[in-house]
């Protein structure tokens, strides 16, 4: 038998030497523009320039804020994007504020445009309508009226305000949200003890508070402490009357109070504060002066009889002198027992 040659079948990587490991492959460069890319573009080191830009003349045009003082009381303004004052924009939109004021309101307190409406705006609404029980349609009425209240924590600030006026009978409306935004221990509790301080008691002074709620408002130093000395000392007045009016501290002391007080010393006359206070003008004044002269001499007719000539008289001469009319009234017939006086 014959024996055929064998043949031998040797791997292929045997019999070539061994290439060397392919190499890293160089990877393409991005198609700009694409999805992949969205942020990319030719002009890419001046785009944050143009969308900053951007976002200037938004808040200039769109919104009415003056962009300058944006960036010099909110530095976090510079660096935001536009959709976060987007953002801002529709949450105050929701709550049915116009842009027009929605505009103010960002202008007083530009640190709004980088705010979360979701940590900062929408728990300040959900507390005005919940736990201040303000009606949805007096929400925009508050905002406006006190824009701070957006700016104020709810938990150390408005709640505890809240509970304050609560405890005192005050009942908080979107007129009086303003008092939310005040200090508890730094401004509200101190006018109650100065108003104390001066003789009236607690229950006075919550009387006096509800009655005229402005009294929270108003400075203990440029305010009460002036009014009070005029009318103690000048007016020569009681605190009774304080407890009576409590409007008296919303008047002008320079413009109203002491001009009035002085009309009434000059024709010594005396007129409740409310009377002298509350008369649109002096004219108007100038005739209560003279219905409460002519009530004294229809008091000394009555005791002494018609006989008093020299009365009529100095009527007449302070009648013009109140008036400043040239003319002296006369009188005619009576008028239920009274003198009538009238022009000729």
């Amino acid at each position: 038998m014959a024996l055929r040659p064998h043949t031998l079948f040797l791997p292929q990587a045997s019999l070539n030497p061994p290439s060397p490991p392919n190499p890293r492959p160089t990877p393409s460069p991005p198609i700009l523009n694409s999805p992949n890319y969205p942020s990319l573009s030719l002009h890419s080191p001046t785009d944050s320039g143009l969308l900053f830009r951007e976002k200037l003349i938004y808040l200039e045009t769109h919104l009415n804020v003056n962009p300058q003082k944006a960036l010099l009381k909110n530095p976090d303004f510079r660096s935001c994007p536009l959709s976060s004052i987007i953002s801002v924009e529709h949450c105050l939109s929701s709550m049915g504020i116009e842009r027009s004021a929605m505009g103010r309101i960002l202008d007083m307190h530009p640190e709004l445009l980088t705010a979360d409406p979701h940590l900062r705006l929408y728990p300040v609404f959900d507390f005005l309508l919940h736990d201040a029980r303000i009606p949805f349609p007096d929400i925009r009425k508050s905002i406006v009226r006190c824009p701070r209240l957006l700016v104020c924590d709810v938990t150390t600030q408005l709640r505890l305000a809240l509970l304050f006026l609560t405890h005192l009978g005050l009942r908080v409306t979107c007129q009086t949200t303003v008092f939310l935004v005040s200090s508890v221990k730094g401004t509200l509790v101190p006018k109650i003890e100065y108003l104390e301080s001066l003789g009236l008691c607690h229950a006075d002074v919550v009387n006096m508070v509800i009655r005229s709620p402005a009294l929270l408002t108003l400075s203990i130093r440029n305010n009460f402490v002036p009014k009070v000395e005029y009318l103690l000392g000048e007016m020569k007045r009681d605190v009774k009357e304080m407890k009576r009016f409590p409007q008296y501290f919303s008047f002008s002391l320079e413009g109203k109070i002491k001009p009035r007080h002085r009309l009434l010393v000059e024709h010594g006359f005396s007129l409740p504060l409310r009377e002298m206070l509350r008369v649109l003008d002096v004219g108007l004044m100038r005739s209560r002066m003279c219905d409460s002269l002519k009530e004294r001499l229809w008091m000394q007719e009555k005791q002494w009889g018609n006989s008093c000539a020299i009365s009529h008289f100095l009527f007449g001469l302070l009648f013009m002198e109140i008036h400043g009319s040239s003319r002296l009234p006369y009188s005619s017939a009576t008028e239920r027992g009274r003198t009538h006086y009238s022009w000729d």
